[in-house]
């Protein structure tokens, strides 16, 4: 099979032939329609992670078709349809006994420690697996673990959102921020969306945003808009760049979720504006099972729908890479891998 493979740290990933993957005990292997591009996987490339290991094939947003099962798998056979998680947690500690399966500290992430997703079939454990409904289409099964898993672990998991608060999400035209956006909405709050690219503004509306604000006057324009209080949770998608704004714009009580960080850079952490305000800063990693059901719930019942930029070949990795770092995208950008390369 053709894949996508990464074997130098800066350079673009190559195709290569590969051998189809086979389940080991406990394992299954999926056939994928399409995969999505994280930026993460850019973060891989530049590498930030120091887990990964080379030649490796990136990519780790995995949804399709059962094809094969290895030894012991009695959860799922072939014929279903599944989400997997973007990591394969050892099942045994106490996060994964507990369903914090997300901070388990021997998690093997795909596309780092293992074979990911850029490749039309891919090899994963059945402790990573979640049924995907028959209502829900390819394109939002793909992103339920890396996105909107993702989003609901930050939003309702760690920043304990309650209908009718304020939310803040930076970035909100990117892959993660669109569907912060629509999420955030679906749980009922007032959503204010910040972006840095005015052109998405539109589509950021179309989405559900209440509001919509330039990242150069974000928390100025977040007090006005909530009468000089500001929000009561805010995903920062962005990190480095946006986070300091972020964190002005936050409300007596607020909680600052921040789950992307486009740069390596440190950031200055103003503490006695945080004490005085009583604010929380949050770090959110990924997404559990239980993130992913409801994900895919979400998107089974109409309540979310997945954002697409554009449907491309595995040879376009690299300038949809390129793009991404432009900012010239507008949500998900997926690898169709029943296309021509």
């Amino acid at each position: 099979m053709k894949a996508a493979v990464l074997r130098e740290f800066n350079s673009v990933p190559g195709l290569e032939e590969r051998a189809e993957p086979v389940p080991g005990a406990g394992e299954v292997v999926i056939r994928q329609k399409y995969t999505g591009i994280c930026y993460r996987d850019i973060l891989t490339l530049k590498g930030r992670f120091p887990r990964t290991r080379l030649p490796v094939v990136p990519g780790h947003e995995v949804a399709g078709t059962v094809v094969s099962i290895g030894e012991g798998v009695e959860s799922v056979s072939p014929g279903d349809r599944v989400a997997s998680l973007i990591y394969v947690p050892c099942g045994v500690c106490r996060f994964c006994t507990g369903g914090r399966e997300n901070l388990c500290r021997s998690k093997v992430t795909l596309g780092e420690g293992a074979d990911g997703s850029y490749a039309p079939l891919v090899r994963t454990h059945q402790r990573s697996l979640v049924r995907v409904p028959p209502s829900v289409d390819e394109e939002s099964a793909v992103i339920s673990a890396c996105v909107t898993g993702m989003i609901i672990q930050a939003l309702k998991g760690r920043g304990r959102l309650s209908e009718g608060e304020t939310v803040l999400v930076t970035g909100a035209g990117g892959g993660a921020g669109s569907h912060a956006v629509q999420i955030a909405k679906a749980l009922g709050a007032k959503v204010i969306a910040a972006t840095g690219s005015s052109w998405k503004e539109e589509g950021i509306y179309a989405l559900g945003a209440d509001s919509v604000v330039a990242n150069r006057s974000l928390s100025g324009k977040v007090k006005e808009l909530t009468g000089g209080e500001g929000a009561d949770v805010a995903v920062d998608t962005v990190g480095g760049p946006t986070f300091r704004e972020a964190l002005k714009s936050m409300n007596f009580g607020g909680r600052l979720v921040v789950i992307g960080n486009v740069d390596s850079a440190t950031v200055d952490l103003p503490l006695g504006y945080m004490i005085l305000k009583g604010l929380e800063l949050i770090g959110s990693v990924s997404s559990t099972r239980k993130n992913v059901a409801e994900a895919l719930e979400m998107a089974g019942t109409g309540r979310i729908r997945a954002v697409v930029d554009r449907k491309i070949g595995l040879g376009s990795v690299g300038s949809a890479y390129a793009d991404m770092e432009k900012r010239s995208t507008f949500g998900r950008v997926l690898i169709d891998l029943s296309a021509g390369q």
